[in-house]
């Protein structure tokens, strides 16, 4: 429960900070976020796809 509540303040924090933020950098902000997880989500299917498992 502790960690939904600090996760829920940091979104407000991070949201506040963005409708102050210009547009173009709120844009690039998430374009650099958009490539970073789709970076991370290739590798995660890339990595299960050969058997690999730290389990």
């Amino acid at each position: 429960m502790l960690f939904l509540v600090a996760a829920l303040l940091l979104l407000g924090v991070l949201l506040g900070t963005v409708a102050h933020a210009p547009l173009s950098f709120s844009v690039a902000a998430g374009a650099v976020i958009a490539v970073w997880l789709g970076v991370f989500a290739l590798r995660e299917r890339h990595g299960r796809g050969r058997g690999t498992s730290a389990r």
